[in-house]
């Protein structure tokens, strides 16, 4: 399939483009697997916790004005009824590929989006279908019958963005085709601020310079949106609302991080903590080693419960895989400043700690020294997650990993989904059950 750079703005003359957007994907797919939880307002939390951080309320929950993001506590006052459930996020990848198979009989030219997004590319299947709402609700009906409480919203339009926008004005369920002759009529009912990638920052730009209105924006210069967005971002603008597409793209990683929510089990022992950090730093050495790449940069981060913090980046001489390395160099970092301010970092007071890796090479481009000669370790760490690909992922661990096991629980965004579609670089470690998840009382 053909990528479009992000700079290049392209007219496809004919293009059909569909959007499919899940509705409240976690709760769904919580509800599909638990007759119980049909029908009621759920929330999806990150944790067993009152003030866990709600990642996904169901269609039920949204009723009552719940919204992602908010604490279950404040989620208790809008619906005193929603029942939490701590997210799988095995379950949700599981079912992402099942809905992506489904989607993938129907064209081969799909872009996943995200866990719960995907964009299908039809431009060059016009003489295949002659009736793309149709078919949008044949592929609503296979989704369904991978589970019937898995519910989409689908959007079809020229470019990616308008597709992308059709899902947003009709949920759940929605079917929106958007074409030139009514995308004012939708642009009409709508602010700044419903858009897509429209959000407080870029709506306070746009009035700034008397755009108020979608349709203003619409119909503004290439000019004067980059005098706006600045640079080429206002001229993508211009593209996504005239029909030229910019976003039919797949990004190559430029980062990746691990973070998690410090317990208290793990803040009252120095040990889980060390603990947690070798874990964050194991999950990015798995990533690079499916990706196939090194780092040259690493970052670390604290955030403390009184919303104070410290963090550090650390550039490598030579390019660094080796997970235990990067926290052997931050740790150097975190004594060093130790030592210096006679305060400890890693204390009870932590909120939060994460990790970061950036500057990727190639393992195919990495120089070795004569003096430190590290091929025979980088050789045994592929044939460590080989061996946890063929007999499970807890087939095999390294013995720092022992010392306080299973401290980093997984954790799953609605963003990339890179890790999934890599060809050999697939994570099936990703897909593959953990432990059961429990029901809060």
């Amino acid at each position: 399939m053909k990528r479009f750079s992000q700079n290049t703005a392209s007219v496809r003359p004919g293009a059909v483009v569909m959007y499919v957007d899940m509705n409240s994907f976690f709760a769904s797919c919580e509800q599909q697997d638990d007759q119980w939880l049909q029908g009621r307002p759920v929330g999806v939390c990150t944790h067993e916790s009152p003030h866990a951080c709600v990642i996904a309320p169901s269609v039920e929950a949204k009723a009552f004005g719940v919204k992602t993001g908010m604490r279950l506590h404040e989620c208790r006052q809008l619906c005193p009824q929603i029942i939490p459930v701590v997210a799988n996020p095995v379950k949700y990848r599981q079912y992402h590929l099942q809905i992506m198979q489904v989607l993938r009989g129907y064209c081969d030219e799909v872009i996943p989006k995200s866990i719960d997004e995907a964009v299908l590319d039809f431009t060059s299947y016009r003489l295949v279908y002659k009736d793309f709402p149709a078919l949008a609700a044949q592929i609503r009906a296979g989704i369904a019958q991978i589970g019937a409480h898995l519910r989409c919203s689908i959007g079809i339009a020229p470019n990616v963005f308008l597709a992308k926008l059709g899902t947003e004005l009709q949920k759940p369920d929605g079917l929106i085709r958007i074409t030139p002759e009514n995308l004012d009529t939708y642009l009409a009912g709508m602010k700044l601020s419903d858009l897509p990638g429209i959000a407080r920052r870029n709506e306070r730009r746009l009035q700034l310079i008397g755009i108020r209105t979608p349709l203003e924006l619409r119909y503004a210069s290439p000019a004067l949106l980059r005098k706006a967005f600045g640079g080429i971002t206002g001229h993508y603008w211009h593209c996504r609302l005239n029909f030229m597409e910019v976003d039919m793209y797949k990004n190559d990683y430029r980062a990746m991080s691990a973070m998690r929510t410090v317990s208290p089990q793990q803040r009252a022992s120095p040990q889980a903590l060390e603990s947690l950090l070798i874990a964050l730093c194991s999950r990015l050495e798995q990533r690079m080693v499916k990706q196939e790449v090194f780092c040259r940069e690493a970052g670390f981060f604290i955030r403390y419960r009184d919303h104070t913090g410290w963090d550090t980046r650390i550039r490598f001489q030579q390019p660094v895989q080796d997970g235990m390395d990067i926290r052997d160099y931050i740790l150097q970092e975190v004594r060093a400043f130790e030592r210096q301010h006679a305060a400890p970092l890693l204390t009870g007071r932590m909120q939060s700690m994460g990790v970061y890796v950036q500057r990727f090479v190639s393992d195919k481009a990495v120089a070795y020294t004569l003096f430190d000669n590290n091929m025979r370790r980088d050789q045994l760490r592929r044939v460590l997650y080989s061996i946890r690909d063929r007999y499970g992922k807890n087939s095999v661990r390294k013995a720092v990993e022992t010392i306080v096991p299973d401290v980093l629980r997984d954790a799953i965004g609605f963003g990339s989904v890179k890790d999934l579609y890599e060809g050999e670089r697939f994570n099936k470690y990703l897909v593959e059950e953990d432990k059961t998840i429990r029901r809060q009382s």
